[in-house]
Formats: structure tokens, C-alpha cells, sequence
């Protein structure tokens, strides 16, 4: 919905490490956009994990991937997302969750969350089912062994799974 001229815009984060950045994903942020006026992505910096992409081809893969949906930024984060949601105005955050172990992790990050910010939301959304079984994970180690992604993924992140394989490869 639209924002009238005295309104506050309804602004959503939706944050992750998007390593990469899957169909899923892109799912999660285009029922995202729906439903706020603006949907910040938050891209992690992710110091406690061993990324394939580093953080600027990750903040870039979903750039592409997202350039098509009308209120969306892409911006690099680090720290607490509570903090990233004050510094940005956002009212909510949006999780997406594809199974049950999803929901019991994620309910106990938005019960940490809300006491925080108590006044940001948890707002978690369902992927379509075709896309529920899509991991970041998976889709990374099924690239890894030379699967072909492509119902998983879009093309660029399609090529920058494959270029990366490559490359630690030797090719």
C-alpha cells in the first residue's frame, strides 16, 4: 500500500547472510514488498561462518536479483539487526520459514528481538511450496558437486555458483 503525504512508511528488514541468494529468498522479499512500503535486505556480514561470496558479491547477486521489485534496497550490515532496524526506521522484520525447525529458531530470535526493540514486529512469511526445500546450504553443495541449480536459483547467482566452483577448482 502506498504511503499518504502525513504517513510513516511501513518499512521491513529482511536479513541474512544470502549465500546465496536463492529463489526462496526472492520469494520471501517479493511477498515482502506487498505487504510494506519498503523492504531493506540486510546482507550480513557474516564473520562466524566461512562464506562462498565474499559480502560485496553477495550485497551485488542480490542487487540483480531484486532490481526488478519496486521499494527494495540491498545493503551490507554488521551487528545487531535491531540496531540496523533503529538506524533505518523499520517497523518489522521479515523472516521467512520453511519448516517447522525454521519456526522454532526463529520464533526464539523474534522473542530475543522484541526484547531488544519491543516496538519492531516479526513478521514471518512462507515461501511458495515448490521452494520450500530450497536452502542456501543445499544449494551450495548441490552447485559444489556440479548439480544444476537452476529451478533454485537465479541466472547470475546460477553463474557465480558455477565461476566459483571453477575457480576453487583450478579451471
Amino acid at each position: 500500500m502506498p504511503t499518504t503525504p502525513t504517513s510513516i512508511p511501513r518499512i521491513a528488514v529482511y536479513s541474512g547472510t544470502f549465500d546465496p541468494f536463492t529463489l526462496g529468498h526472492d520469494d520471501v522479499v517479493r511477498r515482502a514488498a506487498g505487504l510494506f512500503d519498503r523492504v531493506l535486505i540486510a546482507v550480513a556480514a557474516a564473520h562466524h561462518k566461512k562464506t562462498l561470496f565474499s559480502l560485496q558479491a553477495r550485497v551485488q547477486q542480490v542487487q540483480a536479483a531484486t532490481e526488478y521489485m519496486a521499494g527494495v534496497t540491498v545493503l551490507p550490515f554488521d551487528g545487531l539487526i535491531m540496531d540496523f532496524c533503529a538506524a533505518h526506521q523499520a517497523s518489522a522484520v521479515v523472516r521467512g520459514i520453511r519448516n517447522l525447525t525454521d519456526f522454532d529458531y526463529e520464533a526464539q530470535m523474534a522473542a530475543m528481538n522484541r526484547k531488544l526493540r519491543p516496538q519492531v514486529e516479526t513478521v514471518f512469511l512462507l515461501p511458495d511450496a515448490p521452494l520450500q526445500c530450497i536452502s542456501s546450504t543445499l544449494v551450495r553443495e548441490i552447485s559444489k558437486l556440479g548439480g544444476d541449480v537452476a529451478q533454485m536459483v537465479s541466472p547470475a547467482v546460477a553463474a557465480a555458483l558455477a565461476a566459483a566452483h571453477a575457480a576453487a577448482k583450478g579451471d
